[in-house]
């Protein structure tokens, strides 16, 4: 198997090799799984015995409607059934949310979800990326990202609550003044799939506020919070216009007999669920207490049922993630293909305590030989060779040796008919490291939470920047970024964006010293604009110069209560 490693992942792209494709690389037993986010303790020994059962009956006939098994789990969630829509997995969701309701461009803190960067760039959409700092311990400053989509004039805003891979958590008023804030754009997403394990709150869910607005849509998963990743099933909450506008292009077998047979058994279920979760959040507890006493880890605070892990100095994930596996038998998610972070990072899901005595020995062995007195092993790669996930950025790193291209966003949103500007590709900088921490801009002295100084361009996507005349002002009363205000008091509409300017604008920005060794005084790539190609591959060491050539090279959350005393 250990020969084949290498391959299995660099065959998946933005994502991890399928169980099975690593068991039938193995011995038939598949490794000991902190890769995959599942709920280990659900469902229970008696639900999987019930299902075998009758596995015949699954099978062999077809579903139910799809609306009949979503009225079902309406009843479950106490939620009215033209406020939600079922899918064939959250991913199903979010590709139609794209197709139907982003018109040019979306905004997404990174790192996140690959799914939410990757589908609107295949379909020609500008995705404008807001950086989570290292420095900062990834946490989302909400008024800041507010203030970024106001700049670089965003339709649609998505918050991942809590966010994969950190597990970062925003309360719930926040997230409400948030979507306050920006009542005024097209659409704002808020993802709550792992919002179930989060025990920061006791109702940390804003599925009652999204039915009530007419801009939010609520994302929620089943698969991770039952253990069901192969069933496949998720739903949306939002007003019934926006849920039947998604409900509508789903066809109407779009959920399997499986999933029917769950739904319909969760019912009789409420009080095991409401352990497993609870056994979850002790097992996060103790897992990172036993991981933070190994020497140079780094674990991040996470109310998701998986931790953020940074690998002490000198190793490479890469090269951690294939020892694991093949010398263990351990998989764990290197995270290095993940947009806005690095090979330096892992993300690891909560297991029992006998599983993660396993990972911790494992670890020991891989980055200190046997002993934690030891300092880790440089045992370093040449680097991370593989996809970003989304052949549309492959291409235009390898075509331009990571800079980027200019006039990208103006060439994708043209007008019909209009000739878009040809892309005029840069020259390339000098190679620097992923994604390197900013230090936080000074606050002024006004009540405002905004940066008094506005950030570098961000490399990456160009942004359209409104007109002059429709400028977003400084943050209004309540300190959040205003809306441009139209006749009436109404909120402006945005400018086209093919007759916007392009901007400079915040986001993803070099530090000026990177400490690493022959890289201070470094180019900035802000001036230029584009990713270089050492942080779209998430290298964690330098990308050697490019050759001198011409060529281009919830609900769930706040139903606990309710299920529970279903189920007595």
């Amino acid at each position: 198997m250990a020969g084949n490693v290498t391959s299995l992942f660099r065959g998946t792209a933005a994502h991890s090799p399928s169980m099975a494709a690593l068991t039938r690389e193995g011995d038939g037993a598949g490794p000991v799984d902190f890769c995959i986010p599942c709920n280990p303790y659900f469902p229970t020994p008696a639900m999987f015995d019930e299902l075998a059962g009758r596995l015949r009956e699954i099978i062999t006939y077809y579903p139910s409607s799809a609306d009949t098994i979503t009225s079902e789990l309406c009843s479950l969630l106490q939620l009215p059934p033209q406020c939600v829509a079922m899918g064939n997995g959250s991913t199903e969701l979010i590709t139609w949310i794209d197709h139907l309701l982003v018109r040019e461009s979306l905004a997404i803190p990174v790192p996140t979800f690959g799914r939410w960067t990757d589908q609107p760039m295949e379909t020609g959409k500008r995705v404008d990326m807001f950086p989570l700092q290292e420095s900062n311990g990834f946490a989302l400053d909400l008024a800041a990202y507010a203030k970024f989509i106001r700049s670089r004039g965003t339709k649609v805003a998505v918050i991942c609550n809590p966010n994969n891979p950190d597990g970062g958590f925003l309360p719930r008023q926040s997230v409400i003044q948030f979507m306050d804030a920006l009542a005024d754009l097209d659409l704002i997403v808020i993802d709550e799939s792992f919002l179930e394990f989060a025990d920061a709150e006791s109702e940390p869910s804003v599925v009652e506020d999204a039915v009530m607005r007419p801009n939010v849509i609520v994302l929620r998963s089943l698969g991770k919070n039952f253990g069901l990743h192969g069933i496949r099933f998720g739903y949306m909450v939002a007003n019934p216009s926006l849920a039947g506008k998604v409900r509508s292009m789903l066809p109407k077998w779009n959920l399997n007999s499986f999933a029917e047979t769950v739904v319909f058994m969760l019912k009789n279920h409420g009080k095991e669920y409401m352990e497993s979760l609870h056994m979850v959040r002790r097992d996060r507890l103790d897992m990172a207490r036993q991981l933070s006493a190994l020497p140079g880890l780094t674990i991040y605070p996470s109310q998701g049922n998986f931790l953020f892990v940074r690998l002490p100095v000198g190793a490479e994930g890469t090269v951690v993630r294939d020892r694991l596996l093949t010398e263990h038998r351990i998989l764990v998610r290197e995270c290095g293909n993940k947009v806005g972070s690095s090979s330096r990072f892992l993300r690891l899901v909560v297991r029992p305590q006998t599983d993660v005595r396993r990972l911790v020995a494992g670890l020991e062995q891989v980055l200190y030989g046997g002993s934690r007195k030891e300092a880790a092993v440089p045992e370093l790669s040449n680097g991370t060779g593989y996809g970003s996930g989304t052949a549309m950025v492959d291409r235009l790193v390898g075509s331009t040796n990571g800079a980027g291209v200019q006039g990208l966003a103006a060439q994708a949103n043209a007008w019909p008919g209009q000739p878009a500007p040809a892309p005029q590709p840069v020259a390339a900088a000098a190679p620097q490291p992923s994604l390197p921490s900013v230090p936080q801009q000074p606050r002024p002295a006004a009540a405002s939470p905004y940066p008094a100084q506005q950030p570098a361009q961000a490399p990456g996507y160009s942004a359209p920047q409104p007109a002059a005349a429709q400028a977003y002002p400084s943050p209004g009363p309540s300190g959040w970024p205003a809306a441009p205000q139209g006749p009436g008091g109404m909120p402006a509409q945005m400018p086209p964006a093919a007759m916007q300017a392009p901007a400079q604008s915040p986001g993803l920005q070099p530090a000026a010293q990177t400490g690493m060794p022959g890289m201070a005084g470094a180019a900035s790539m802000g001036a230029q604009g584009g990713l270089t190609a050492a942080q779209v591959r998430g290298r964690t060491q330098p990308e050697p110069p490019p050759p001198q050539s011409s060529s281009n090279g919830g609900g769930w959350g706040a139903v606990g209560a309710m299920l529970y005393n279903q189920a007595g």
